[in-house]
């Protein structure tokens, strides 16, 4: 688990799979940049696990079967003071499947680490209100992921093999 200082943003990380090997440093701190650019402080929780962990929470929390790329569960509400605990707060969680993500990159994010941030702004994202229900709605979503990334992964320009589109 790694904590990286940032003031009033904890993330804790989890690798709970061993089919790619994942640097839990380097997500923690994207994790926590990412927020940090969305005016957010609280505690999520990352964690990478594998096929089968995935599937069963696929089934549990989504109805669907087999084991998809990221899921994103949001805990408290951003911004709602109404129901602010004393305390940090809870944001959520997002959990990746760095085996799907490796199978997905080469025709979708290009690469695997590419595609491991693009699911972790993506969960993130969800975690703090973003959906992709209707066209307007992703296309904003779309937009704020490829900002992050730009900002806080590449920290340049979007590589010419880069994808959001699923194929």
């Amino acid at each position: 688990m790694s904590e990286p200082p940032s003031p009033g943003v904890t993330i804790v990380i989890s690798d709970e799979q061993t089919d790619v090997t994942v640097d839990t440093d380097r997500w923690a701190e994207l994790a926590s940049a990412v927020l940090r650019a969305e005016g957010c402080t609280g505690e999520l929780t990352l964690t990478f696990v594998d096929p089968d962990e995935m599937a069963a929470l696929n089934v549990e929390h989504m109805g669907k079967q087999g084991p998809t790329d990221v899921l994103s569960f949001p805990l408290d509400s951003v911004g709602d003071e109404t129901t602010a605990l004393p305390g940090p707060s809870l944001l959520g969680d997002v959990v990746v499947c760095p085996a799907v993500a490796s199978e997905a990159a080469p025709t979708h994010a290009g690469c695997v680490d590419d595609e491991l941030a693009l699911l972790v702004v993506h969960g993130i994202l969800h975690v703090l209100g973003h959906d992709h229900a209707e066209p307007d709605d992703t296309r904003r979503m779309r937009q704020r992921e490829l900002e992050l990334l730009v900002a806080h992964h590449w920290r340049g320009p979007v590589p010419t093999a880069f994808r959001q589109e699923q194929p």
